[in-house]
């Protein structure tokens, strides 16, 4: 029962990775190899904020942000587009230098646990659409190698802008929640519950989201024919900023609550996104409940494992992929990237 909880809290933290890599791709054909980063930039953000230390995470953010105000206005001027790039412009760059000003001359690291998690998500959320304007946004229509190629190279800066942030060492919180509860023989963390809640509670969310909303509606197209979509008056670089924004969203959240169960490093994010993209991979990078499924597999795998063969436990998780990558490239023959 112990390695089942476990793998259920794990499971849950990777459905949620699985869900926006799944997203992502389905909508803008990138194959988002930095979406672990996330998961670390706000574990160890949420740590440093309870050291009573304003993340340089912030600083981070506010580069970004002049980066993508430089390319906003450099394409504004060459559009008839100049009040809106200007306006986006103002936006990229005003937010991060008000939250860093805020952060190192007024506010400081909070103590309250509620204040600490809304500053992580409002330093780490806004990073998924800068993040999309500075890099993939001027390549949007390059081929899905390009953007794997870019993905790749993206996740090496975003670990190389961790290691100066955060430093070598890791990093691990308080529990969110401190009591615990006996089922049984068995005693369930708070933490555990308030995981698997949260994360039940987001993918709720985000699938009425997509149901009901014109926002997710809009994505929902996009996701099945970007060119019918954009006939219809769907941008694609807006559904591309809320994907990213999402992703980052669900990065963050997931950062948050394994933070207090496992020490994060500045290079682990990798490993955790690899295991939601065996989940995603599961849902042939297009099905979000098989996708969801796949990764509850991958946290149960992944806890038995553990316990039984601890030294073939990344082997043995990573190895599970071959059989379904096998059976999907029989029943998805490959098709021309226009197609």
């Amino acid at each position: 029962m112990l390695l089942t909880q476990d793998g259920l809290v794990n499971g849950a933290i990777y459905a949620l990775l699985a869900l926006a890599l799944i997203l992502v791709f389905t909508v803008t054909r990138i194959i988002f190899v930095p979406q672990g980063e996330f998961v670390t930039y706000g574990a160890l953000t949420l740590a440093l904020l309870q050291q009573g230390i304003v993340p340089a995470t912030v600083l981070l953010l506010l580069a970004a942000g002049v980066m993508a105000a430089a390319l906003e206005l450099w394409s504004g001027l060459r559009s008839p587009h100049r009040r809106r790039s200007v306006t986006l412009a103002m936006l990229y760059t005003g937010y991060p230098a008000l939250l860093s000003y805020s952060l190192y001359y007024h506010i400081g690291a909070p103590a309250n646990v509620a204040a600490q998690v809304l500053v992580t998500l409002a330093i780490i959320v806004p990073l998924g659409p800068i993040l999309y304007r500075v890099v993939f946004q001027p390549m949007a229509n390059a081929s899905v190698l390009v953007l794997l190629i870019a993905a790749v190279a993206l996740h090496l800066v975003l670990m190389g802008g961790g290691l100066l942030a955060f430093g070598p060492e890791g990093g691990r919180t308080s529990p969110l929640i401190q009591a615990n509860f006996d089922v049984g023989v068995m005693t369930v963390t708070g933490q555990s519950l308030a995981t698997l809640a949260a994360s039940m509670l987001l993918i709720a969310v985000l699938f009425l989201a997509f149901r009901h909303t014109l926002r997710g509606k809009a994505l929902r197209a996009t996701a099945v024919n970007s060119v019918g979509a954009r006939l219809v008056g769907v941008s694609p670089e807006t559904a591309g900023a809320i994907c990213f924004t999402l992703a980052a969203l669900v990065g963050a959240v997931s950062g948050i609550l394994i933070s207090s169960i496992t020490t994060i490093y500045f290079d682990t994010g990798l490993l955790i996104a690899l295991k939601g993209f065996i989940g995603a991979i599961m849902g042939a990078l297009g099905s979000y409940p098989l996708g969801a499924l796949g990764a509850l597999v991958v946290g149960q795998i992944e806890a038995f494992s553990s316990f039984w063969w601890s030294a073939f436990k990344e082997a043995i998780l990573f190895a599970s992929i071959l059989p379904i990558l096998l059976w999907l490239s029989i029943t998805h023959p490959a098709t021309g990237d226009e197609e």
